[in-house]
């Protein structure tokens, strides 16, 4: 059954790093867009980055930009979020989905999701 699940949160403190892991069943992610997005209580889930399907391209919203990047290993059918110098406005529900055309942060483009995974920033 198709099925992708997100790990690798928790707890870290500011300036810390995480590294976010979306693993795919069901589907092969090569051939997906790949997008993390993440929401905090009370806020509207936002893109934080994407990757492509065939080149690779990237997107990052603009405060991640630097700080996190996405990558794949299609071996592990498996798609990563590394995130470096972390700060407090980083916490959140981490998603990742996936979606067979286009390419962006526009939630739209997606269509299968993650459980979520809870990233938390704090001193």
């Amino acid at each position: 059954q198709l099925q992708l699940v997100e790990s690798g949160g928790g707890l870290v403190q500011p300036g810390g790093s995480l590294r976010l892991s979306c693993a795919a069943s069901g589907i092969t992610l090569e051939y997906y867009t790949i997008g993390w997005f993440r929401q905090a209580p009370g806020k509207e889930r936002e893109g934080v980055s994407s990757i492509s399907s065939n080149d690779g391209w990237t997107e990052y919203k603009d405060s991640v930009r630097g700080r996190f990047s996405i990558y794949r290993d299609n071996s592990k059918n498996t798609v990563y979020l590394q995130m470096n110098s972390l700060k407090p406005e980083d916490t959140g529900v981490y998603y990742c989905a996936a979606g067979s055309a286009g390419w962006g942060l526009t939630e739209s483009l997606y269509i299968y999701w993650g459980q979520g995974t809870q990233v938390t920033v704090s001193s």
